[in-house]
């Protein structure tokens, strides 16, 4: 069968670049179109990674694929729905307000931006966590007469904290979750970035929206799609968090607290986050963790730099799972996610296989 073509907006900056390596050899997708900002259009993909010093800006461990370093890359606002199938973007949210909805008319996006994750017809989806809210691309797509549909994957943040809740959700219960975040300088891209001189011999304590985003995706992500396929119900747990920048290259660490419905002990818990398979469909899929939670027993674990990679970087490792004292039936634990794979650009690919094991795509 032949594969999909799809497009890659904003190639250039850190996070097409993770899209590109991890679409390298897909069986089921092909990366045919490379769209960037105007400055870039012209130029063959090698030519726009070129710096004025004449360094090549190719930031991931991953070499550049020789078949797209000469490829021309277009401005993102010249591509053209007809000659792909389906489009990665991976711009700021301002730039994918205007471009997604224009491409989404006629073919499927996957977004890693934030512009669409809030809207009532949007799912965002972890398919291990909420794969049957893929459905909802019917309602948008209903309602806004599009062909294509927008599909959105959660901030990095918010993902790992998904991804371990959705067993004690299953198996327990989950009334309230508190959570500070030791987030990596990767997660801020690198432009602007985070400058050396401010992280280094130093934790900055705020990023700007940051909090109010995993509040409000994790509800939503954890919700349920409503009968009649129209929308989502979140879910009702309440969610508290700080969110902090440290001098970390990549993989996220999550100090995560929180209070079940019913009464657990340890080892119940632990045994919930070892067991746990994720939705069925999405087990197979070519980007898939064999599992998508590794709980280790080493108190010193999990460190982003010894487990962010831990089955290529698409699941999410715990440790120190322990009882607490101040909130009912309260346990914490401290977790690493991987948040430019299973939270960045593999994650979306990983959103696209699903919806083409659904006959969503395609």
């Amino acid at each position: 069968m032949a594969r999909l073509r799809a497009a890659l907006i904003g190639a250039t900056g850190l996070a097409g670049q993770q899209f590109i390596a991890a679409l390298k050899n897909h069986p089921s997708i092909e990366l045919t179109g490379l769209a960037a900002s105007p400055r870039s259009a012209g130029k063959t993909y090698a030519e726009a990674l070129k710096t004025a010093s004449g360094m090549t800006a190719w930031f991931v461990p991953e070499p550049l694929p020789a078949e797209l370093a000469g490829m021309k890359v277009v401005a993102g606002d010249a591509l053209e729905a007809k000659d792909y199938d389906l489009v990665f973007s991976a711009v700021e949210a301002d730039v994918a307000r205007e471009l997604e909805p224009r491409l989404a008319k006629d073919i499927p996006v996957f977004s890693a931006a934030s512009a669409f994750r809030y809207e009532d017809d949007v799912p965002l989806l972890i398919p291990p966590v909420n794969a049957a809210h893929a459905p909802l691309i019917r309602e948008q797509q209903r309602r806004r007469g599009w062909k294509g549909f927008i599909v959105p994957i959660p901030n990095c943040t918010t993902t790992g904290l998904a991804v371990t809740l959705a067993p004690l959700v299953e198996r327990f219960g989950v009334k309230a979750v508190l959570m500070t975040s030791l987030q990596a300088m990767s997660g801020a891209g690198r432009s602007p970035g985070v400058i050396g001189m401010d992280i280094l011999d130093n934790v900055i304590p705020y990023i700007p929206k940051e909090e109010h985003k995993v509040e409000v995706e994790t509800k939503k992500i954890l919700g349920a799609l409503r009968p009649a396929g129209d929308g989502l119900t979140p879910h009702d747990v309440r969610v508290s968090c700080t969110c902090t920048r440290v001098a970390v290259m990549e993989g996220h660490t999550e100090s995560v607290f929180v209070s079940l419905d019913k009464k657990a002990t340890v080892a119940e818990v632990t045994q919930a986050l070892r067991e746990w398979k994720g939705a069925e469909l999405a087990r197979n899929l070519p980007s898939a963790a064999p599992r998508w939670i590794e709980v280790l027993d080493d108190p010193f674990r999990p460190q982003p730099r010894l487990d962010r990679d831990t089955h290529g970087g698409m699941a999410t490792t715990v440790g120190r799972i322990r009882e607490d004292g101040v909130l009912e039936n309260g346990f914490k634990y401290v977790l690493v996610s991987h948040n430019t794979k299973m939270g960045a650009a593999r994650g979306a690919i990983l959103v696209a296989e699903l919806l083409l094991a659904q006959g969503l795509v395609g």
